[in-house]
């Protein structure tokens, strides 16, 4: 079993034609995502081949997201749009009744995302993102731009802010493992939050621990160490990134800013701490005390 993505999974590519959606989809199929269909209402009809392993695989490309979901019955959405046009291509996902879109683009505006957010939960749309590198389910399917060779099929769940700590992470532990990784993205408003992972995690069985990232920045940390605290079973170990990160500077992300002692890196390592989640320095040691928890 998995989180949100399963080896059912039909996906759609909002934006497949371009040069970012060419190469993801390229790379998504290779790592075994059953893609069934692009979007570009200017290449409606065409179709699109790809070479995966020395076969060819046709994707065809429909005009609307809702033209593609009754051709596929696709039921996930990855968005490779540009920042300026996101917003009416997540709209339009919601209004098909696209259970799960997930948004790797990066520069949205803050106030697109708020819209757009209010509306898919308005409309029951789970969105991913946007600015992430979208969720992997390793074994089943992968949808963003995770790569799929650095780990494989475990019981270890991941949520993360940051991309690349999520690649480190399921690097670190690729022996044991993941049921899903989820990059959340580090935006001030996203999607899915830590919360919404642990819940689902907590509820999937065939994942027996957590690892949760977070970075400086926001309540969300210390709102996840309190959502441990009172309905997380399993156990949680956690990582912070920024704590040299200088006060008032926006770091990478654009949640990513301390201000004054709001959302620094040590208030939230002592809020999870205090939730009994261990939580390491660097994500080594992270992955250690992982190790450690799941030693027979």
């Amino acid at each position: 079993m998995a989180i949100f993505l399963t080896s059912e999974s039909t996906v759609i590519v909002q934006g497949m034609t371009g040069s970012e959606g060419m190469k993801h989809t390229a790379r998504m199929l290779a790592s075994g995502t059953k893609i069934v269909g692009g979007v570009n209402p200017r290449k409606a009809g065409d179709v699109v081949d790809f070479d995966v392993a020395g076969t060819t695989v046709s994707v065809p490309v429909f005009g609307s997201v809702s033209r593609a979901m009754e051709a596929t019955g696709a039921d996930v959405s990855v968005l490779f749009v540009p920042p300026a046009f996101t917003k009416a291509a997540v709209i339009e996902a919601v209004d098909a009744g696209m259970p799960l879109a997930v948004i790797i683009t990066e520069g949205v505006p803050v106030s697109d995302t708020a819209e757009f957010f209010a509306y898919a939960q308005l409309k029951g749309t789970r969105l991913v993102g946007p600015n992430c590198p979208g969720l992997i389910s390793p074994g089943q399917s992968n949808v963003g731009i995770t790569p799929a060779n650095i780990t494989g099929p475990g019981h270890i769940g991941l949520v993360s802010k940051s991309g690349t700590l999520t690649y480190q992470m399921m690097f670190e532990l690729r022996d044991l493992g993941f049921s899903t990784c989820v990059g959340i993205g580090g935006d001030p408003i996203v999607g899915t939050t830590h919360i919404d992972c642990l819940a689902a995690f907590e509820a999937d069985p065939d994942t027996t621990a957590i690892v949760m990232i977070g970075e400086i920045g926001g309540d969300a940390e210390e709102r996840a160490a309190a959502y441990i605290r009172d309905h997380v079973t399993k156990p949680v170990v956690g990582y912070v990134a920024g704590f040299e990160a200088p006060e008032g500077k926006t770091m990478g992300h654009a949640g990513a800013i301390v201000s004054g002692s709001a959302g620094t890196a040590q208030a939230k390592k002592d809020a999870l701490e205090a939730a009994g989640v261990r939580v390491g320095k660097t994500p080594s040691e992270t992955a250690a005390l992982m190790r450690e928890l799941l030693a027979p």
